[in-house]
């Protein structure tokens, strides 16, 4: 300190007394004995101010030894009496330095814990996050029943450059804060509402007594379910029931799996049909009991959506979902179609375009759809066009076939046309998809005000939510089946065109795999309506002929599948392929006994493409979800970019073995009391 002191600048005095020496030397020139005085009184003034400069120089040094001393000692009675228990310990060993009475007494040791690691007071507390450069610890640590909160910081004692750390630590006790915390979260309410999926098709026809009976047994199987939690459990509706509990049990409903859609299909009805619930809850912090329930209303939208059958839990984050891994079933009314078609038709009536989108690499039920809306366009003499991507859609000879009939010249435009031509009061129709990053073209989305969507996959979290009219329905086989559905009520079968009708068939051929899988009364009702309109079966069939290389293409991928599980063919390629003929190959894999479940693998544009189908009850959708894909149970496909056909595959087999174990946990877990 008094080497630092005495290197103190004192660049002005310096300053001074050279021009003192300066004025001397001059003067001497003129008169020698002016010039001698002037020297002595410069060394006397050089004299005062080295002396006074050496006092100065010692009331600082003796100023500030004191201050350190004062300074150390209230450092160290602050570390010795110190309100906070505190622990100096060397973190990359956890070795112990020195600690205070106060942690002694809260850790129960009753000698000092010199020399020993920190772990023996607090077996699991770990230094990383002082190292990490933080100043507070991430989580809570328990000694002897009571909850501390650890603040510290690191200290570098190291010399002659070497890095040697010791860290000091405060501890602060949390327990009555954290208690009731933990109380607060334990006991916030979640809001659900309970209803039956199928309320319609269990009492049809029965008669008030086996209604009783049908109704008594779904409300026991609920009753016995929420009873461990005491909530609160009303019925509101014939077929709806708003339940109330804290929160604190829900964790145990998500560890069972939600047990109550598996007790209630034990419950069937006259005609020998299973109940299935369907359970949307609303949870938030800091929500009200109103927005809860918008939430649980929210949740329970998405559950039907998706099929039914399942749980869906609404946070303001993001929704989690639970079971829905059985198909779906029919579960439509006409009643339902009706209004939709009488929306439908003001929409159009009152809009001075109608533009048709559908998701990229449309296929045959995509353009049959918008086939469908350019016949109630047409009816309605609006001008109506067709989003199209050129020949790489699946669907390209089909768009080729319906841009030579005369009524649909110039109907087909490039999404830069669509642009150039919406204005406010066009109406986007988006047909075979409720996704926002599967249409074809995202920013005509967001620029139209007017939007409608058709779709019968099941909806995904990030689906389509600001439609003006939205007609989801998952039970159904296709868009294309929807779209005829709306035709009938809007249109008469003069007005749709037999190259429109073999179109609608044509997509509804695609996904129900010639009438074989997800098909209803309804699918075969609008099947028999497009017939009667002039639809051709024999010129549908001729659509899905393949020439002799796709074929071989197709065998080729069959060839290579493997069964990695019980009833499910997985088939890899290593070269790009079209998706036509990957589905055909997954659909042709499904023909081979014992197979439940088949997908197909192939690289495409630095990603790789799934392709997934099923003739069972296992949900291909609910696997392909897992790797960002979408779809229905009997027919569901992903895209995952930026990864190989080996990491997807690895992937896709993780998945299948969470899938099934799912469904075996689903059926074995039990609520404890």
């Amino acid at each position: 300190m008094n080497h630092m002191l005495k290197r103190v600048p004192e660049a002005q005095i310096k300053f001074f007394f050279l021009i003192y020496v300066l004025f001397a030397v001059t003067t001497f020139c003129f008169a020698p004995l002016l010039a001698i005085a002037e020297g002595v009184v410069t060394l006397l003034l050089l004299a005062y101010y080295l002396i006074t400069k050496r006092r100065r120089q010692q009331k600082v040094t003796r100023f500030i030894a004191a201050l350190n001393h004062n300074i150390t000692s209230a450092s160290k009675d602050t570390m010795l009496n110190s309100p906070f228990p505190m622990v100096i310990f060397r973190p990359e060993s956890g070795e112990v330095i020195w600690s205070n009475d106060r942690f002694l007494s809260v850790s129960g040791e009753r000698e000092h814990i010199f020399d020993t690691h920190i772990t023996a007071a607090v077996p699991d507390f770990s230094a990383n996050w002082l190292i990490e450069g933080q100043t507070q610890c991430p989580k809570d640590y328990t000694i002897l029943g009571r909850r501390y909160n650890v603040f510290g910081h690191l200290v570098n004692v190291g010399k002659e450059g070497k890095e040697q750390f010791i860290a000091t630590t405060y501890w602060l006790d949390v327990t009555d804060l954290t208690n009731l915390r933990d109380k607060y979260y334990a006991t916030r309410p979640v809001v659900s509402i309970i209803t039956i999926d199928n309320y319609e098709e269990l009492i049809r026809n029965a008669t008030d007594n086996k209604r009783s009976k049908v109704r008594s047994g779904i409300e026991r199987e609920i009753s016995q379910w929420v009873s461990p939690s005491n909530g609160l459990l009303c019925r509101y509706d014939r077929d709806r029931y708003l339940f109330i509990f804290e929160e604190q049990y829900l964790a145990t409903y998500r560890q069972s799996k939600f047990t109550l859609l598996e007790a209630v299909q034990k419950v069937t009805g006259p005609h020998g049909i299973s109940g299935t619930l369907s359970i949307g809850i609303g949870i938030g912090t800091g929500s009200t009991f109103l927005e809860m329930f918008q939430f649980a209303t929210l949740a329970l939208e998405m559950a039907l959506s998706r099929g039914g059958d399942q749980v869906v839990i609404k946070s303001p984050e993001n929704f989690e979902f639970y079971g829905g891994r059985s198909k779906e079933t029919e579960r439509r009314t006409k009643v339902k179609s009706r209004v939709m078609a009488n929306a439908l038709d003001k929409l159009i009536s009152t809009s001075s375009q109608v533009i048709v989108m559908g998701h990229r690499y449309a296929d045959l039920d995509t353009v049959g759809a918008a086939a469908g809306i350019c016949a109630i366009a047409r009816a309605k003499e609006k001008p109506v066009f067709v989003l199209h991507e050129g020949s790489q859609a699946p669907a390209f000879a089909l768009a080729q076939r319906l841009s030579a009939l005369p009524e649909y010249e110039n109907v087909f435009i490039s999404v830069s046309e669509a642009l150039l031509k919406i204005d406010h009061r066009s109406l986007l129709v988006v047909v075979d998809t409720n996704r926002p990053d599967q249409v074809l073209s995202p920013d005509l989305l967001a620029a139209c005000r007017k939007l409608v969507v058709i779709d019968h996959h099941r909806r995904a979290v990030d689906y389509i939510s600001n439609a003006t009219l939205n007609y989801h329905e998952p039970y159904a086989s296709s868009a294309s089946e929807l779209t005829t559905e709306l035709l009938q009520y809007i249109i008469e079968p003069s007005g749709l065109m037999r190259g429109e009708a073999e179109a609608l068939l044509a997509g509804m051929v695609l996904d129900t795999k010639n009438f074989t899988l997800r098909t209803g009364g309804r699918t075969f009702e609008a099947a028999a309506f497009l017939r009667r309109c002039g639809g051709d079966t024999s010129e549908v069939k001729k659509m899905f002929q393949n020439n002799l290389s796709d074929t071989i293409s197709k065998f080729e991928i069959i060839k290579n599948a493997k069964l990695p599980h019980k009833g499910i063919a997985v088939a890899t390629i290593d070269r790009p392929v079209t998706r036509v003929i990957a589905a055909q190959a997954a659909d042709e894999l499904l023909n081979v006994a014992g197979i439940e479940a088949s997908f197909v693998l192939f690289p495409e544009k630095g990603g790789v493409i799934l392709s997934g189908r099923s003739v069972s009850n296992v949900n291909v959708q609910a696997i392909l979800e897992v790797l960002g894909g979408g779809g229905n149970g009997a027919a569901a496909g992903a895209q995952v970019s930026g990864a190989t056909v080996e990491t997807v595959y690895a992937r896709l087999m993780d998945a299948i073995e969470n899938y099934f174990s799912g469904l075996e946990d689903s059926r074995t877990a039990e609520i404890p009391n």
